[in-house]
């Protein structure tokens, strides 16, 4: 698993530890010692803590006058133990929100498992954006992890599904992968 590194090709773009606005910003990485850990496998040092045991993420790009955010996850999303929905809520979705992003879109390549609890958290990010046109967009998941969201309605408050799965996202730039999803998202209401 330490080999499972962040994107980086964005980099040029957006460093979430050089935005005064994300909150990582100003975290130190040292990139010579592993100390992170998901079940005792160590995992690369890019990926940022945001208080779950099983499941970190690294915030790719935030674009703060379109309201709009990258984060690219890695490990178990484990809500049924660990309650990781919280503490992405808490730790992670809450100050972004403060800050005025509220379209997210959750890159899932790297996350090998999930568990389902309660749809509370969810919901209450949900209705935490959709006043301002927010969304969620569940991209490129496994479709066991799909199909375990489903199961407990988590599609009620994110996008989810065959349509957003197999988006070849790293041949685009941050700001257009932001212009596509929405364009996928209007042509699914319309």
């Amino acid at each position: 698993m330490h080999e499972i590194e962040p994107f980086f090709g964005w980099r040029d773009e957006y460093i979430a530890s050089e935005d005064k606005q994300s909150p990582f910003y100003r975290k130190i990485y040292n990139e010579m010692a592993f100390t992170q850990t998901i079940y005792n496998y160590y995992i690369h040092p890019q990926w940022d803590f945001f208080g779950s045991s099983t499941l970190y993420c690294k915030v790719l790009f935030a674009d703060y006058e379109n309201n709009f955010a990258v984060i690219e996850l890695m490990g178990e999303w484990n809500d049924a133990v660990h309650n990781d929905i919280m503490e992405m809520k808490r730790g992670l979705i809450d100050p972004m929100i403060k800050r005025g992003l509220f379209k997210f879109l959750l890159l899932g390549e790297n996350v090998l498992n999930f568990h389902a609890s309660d749809d509370s958290y969810y919901e209450e990010w949900y209705e935490d954006i959709k006043e301002e046109g927010g969304w969620i967009v569940a991209v490129n998941f496994r479709e066991h992890i799909l199909d375990e969201m489903r199961s407990i309605g988590l599609h009620h408050f994110i996008y989810l599904g065959d349509k957003y799965n197999d988006i070849l996202w790293r041949k685009l730039k941050p700001a257009h992968i932001g212009e596509f999803i929405e364009s996928l998202l209007v042509r699914s209401i319309g």
